[in-house]
């Protein structure tokens, strides 16, 4: 059926499918039309045999145990053809993450927003049921004002991740406040929005991100999203407290939901796709209009040229031809625009929008441009017996004759200058006595400096090690446990206990980027890693490109202790766990640095730098891996 299904085609003759939206993993997401009901639905098909199928199911049935008007229902689910299928509730509006394209939200109307949605996933979690996949794209304001949650339960399980993500969803909660107030995601499921900043392993607050976001709004989000930085101070752990806060800031939600709804809306924007009259008439074959049947009976009108006579002249026979355009245009009036779940339609935002209003008053005429200057001459006129021209020197220059000074032809009359010029130029012209001061002073502060910089570097060749020293006894950036580091193929993450299996695999490559201000970084936990933890570490693969000697590996981590085990292995394959395998070397760190010596005769293509325990805050963080022969 997925290679001969088409636009047109009725699923178990009900639901006539109008538009594919996405096709992706043997997936298929249709826009149909319910012939029963009259009204547009969302049809996710995939195939019988797929091993989602039956998870699908149960999915649906989970989603459908919730009763709430912030969700998008499930209606119908089954099988036909080889096919599965479950049916939603269509919707239409703008997503989360095309509500914030142009810039973000205001902040009362994000705390709103999240807070309806903390309200719906509160209520979902006291019965132990979770989205599973909480992201920008999964939340939207629909055209009548009202949030909406997209996929809940079905999502999750097209995407291939597990059910009851419970602690997951607190943290994307938080993530989906941050991305209202900033436009960022931050949260630890998978979104196609652009990441948040991090800066030394840690995700920026959204007051460093955008300027004005009130602080119980910026505590919230960086208690949740960063919890290693220090003890929860305001219990927010569930869905249900994040929702009572941000309604608590908000102060009417009502007023806001009337807001909301009282927002001119509409698809107007024509990168939008458009949905024809096909949508508005499930009978594939209309009956005819007979309206337009009389109309085209313009045959009277050739008559002008029966004429014989002006045979060469074909001039008359065009003109019944613009006869037929009287003919009505068959039916413009049902043709409307329609946005598929998440895809944006514009429209003002409700804050601070009066200055986009034209203003009524006209605008007050220019002011009249401002006159020519008079027109100066370019040199002035020589002087009558070519006298030089030269300043009047109080006590040697007299006037000349009548008083009058240059310009002499002008005939007007100019006083004598006032400044004065003594002959002798020494120091008591102004600002010059200060001037060479300063210059001796400046001179004197940096012949002091040199002198106390030589005087300390003498005495640290005796009370501690100079630079040179130093540098021996801590190798540089550049510089690692064993001789010459190698050049890293690539780089993954490995966390074979995880649910899951990954663990910030986007942030693999900050580990061997050479800046030590960038790290990867594991996710916060609550309890220590070993038997008694969640998990006995986790780690990264590094890829040598072939089997090499491995005789030092040094690991720069942001935060101590951090305990650390390297591994060495070989073959054409990553390794996938660490389960039986020897640690080549352990150690822990140190001024946030620790370096592995392998035993002699180490070699391998695959090293594992493996994170055994967690430094204080419950999060690991590797700046920099160097592995040398």
């Amino acid at each position: 059926m997925p290679q001969t299904m088409k636009a047109g085609d009725v699923v178990v003759g009900r639901y006539r499918l109008i538009d594919r939206l996405n096709e992706a993993r043997g997936a298929h997401f249709w826009l149909g039309w319910d012939n029963i009901l009259a009204r547009h639905i969302a049809l996710h098909l995939i195939p019988e045999d797929d091993p989602r199928a039956a998870e699908l199911g149960e999915a649906a049935r989970r989603s459908a145990a919730i009763h709430d008007p912030r969700m998008l229902r499930v209606l119908d689910l089954g099988t036909v053809d080889g096919m599965a299928y479950v049916v939603n509730e269509w919707g239409e509006g703008r997503s989360l993450n095309h509500l914030v394209v142009d810039e973000p939200l205001s902040p009362r109307r994000a705390a709103w927003m999240i807070g309806e949605i903390a309200e719906f996933m509160a209520k979902a979690h006291a019965q132990d049921i979770a989205h599973g996949r909480l992201v920008p794209e999964n939340v939207m304001i629909d055209e009548a004002g009202a949030v909406k949650v997209i996929g809940f339960c079905v999502d999750a399980v097209l995407h291939g991740l597990p059910a009851g993500r419970v602690h997951t969803e607190v943290l994307d909660l938080a993530g989906l406040l941050y991305t209202a107030l900033t436009g960022r995601w931050a949260g630890p499921s998978k979104s196609t929005m652009a990441p948040a900043p991090i800066e030394h392993g840690r995700t920026l607050r959204p007051r460093q991100v955008r300027a004005g976001v009130p602080r119980v709004l910026d505590a919230l989000c960086d208690e949740v999203l960063s919890p290693y930085a220090g003890p929860h101070d305001h219990g927010y752990d569930s869905a249900a407290a994040i929702a009572a806060a941000l309604m608590d800031y908000v102060g009417d939600p009502a007023a806001m939901a009337e807001a909301e709804a009282a927002l001119h809306r509409g698809n107007t924007s024509p990168r939008l796709p458009k949905i024809d009259a096909v949508v508005w008439a499930p009978d594939p074959t209309p009956a005819p209009s007979p309206a337009p049947e009389p109309e085209p009976e313009p045959s009277p009108e050739p008559d002008p040229v029966p004429d014989p006579e002006p045979s060469p002249a074909p001039d008359p026979a065009p003109d019944p031809a613009p006869e037929p355009d009287p003919a009505p245009d068959p039916a413009p009036e049902k043709v409307t625009e329609m946005t598929v779940a998440g895809t944006p339609v514009f429209f003002d935002e409700m804050e601070d929008v009066g200055w986009l209003d034209k203003d009524s008053h006209p605008e007050p005429p220019p002011p009249p441009p401002f006159e020519e200057p008079p027109a100066k001459p370019l040199f002035a006129p020589d002087p009558p017996d070519g006298t030089p021209i030269r300043t009047r020197r109080p006590g040697h220059d007299t006037p000349a004759e009548g008083g009058s000074y240059w310009p002499w032809e002008t005939g007007v009359e100019m006083p004598p200058p006032t400044f004065d010029v003594e002959e002798d130029e020494d120091d008591s012209v102004p600002g010059r006595n200060w001037m060479r001061t300063a210059w001796i002073i400046i001179v004197a502060l940096l012949v002091l400096f040199v002198m106390l910089y030589a005087f300390n570097r003498g005495r640290g060749g005796e009370d501690e090690p100079g630079p040179a020293a130093r540098d021996s006894a801590s190798p540089s950036n550049s510089e690692s446990a064993g001789g010459e580091p190698y050049e890293l193929a690539a780089i993954t993450d490995l966390d074979p206990y995880g649910d899951p299996p990954e663990e910030n695999g986007d942030l693999a490559e900050l580990a061997i980027d050479g800046d030590n201000s960038t790290a990867w970084q594991t996710q916060s936990y609550r309890q220590q890693f070993g038997p008694g933890g969640l998990k006995p570490g986790v780690g990264l693969v590094i890829d040598l490109g072939e089997e090499k000697p491995v005789g030092g590996i040094d690991v720069r981590v942001d935060g101590d202790p951090t305990g650390i085990s390297a591994y060495v292995v070989n073959g054409d394959q990553a390794p996938t766990e660490v389960e039986g395998l020897q640690p080549a070397a352990s150690g822990t760190s140190s001024g946030g640095r620790v370096s592995l010596e392998p035993n002699d005769g180490a070699s391998g293509r695959w090293v594992i730098v493996w994170i055994t325990d967690l430094p204080d805050g419950l999060r690991g963080q590797i700046a920099e891996i160097q592995v040398s022969e």
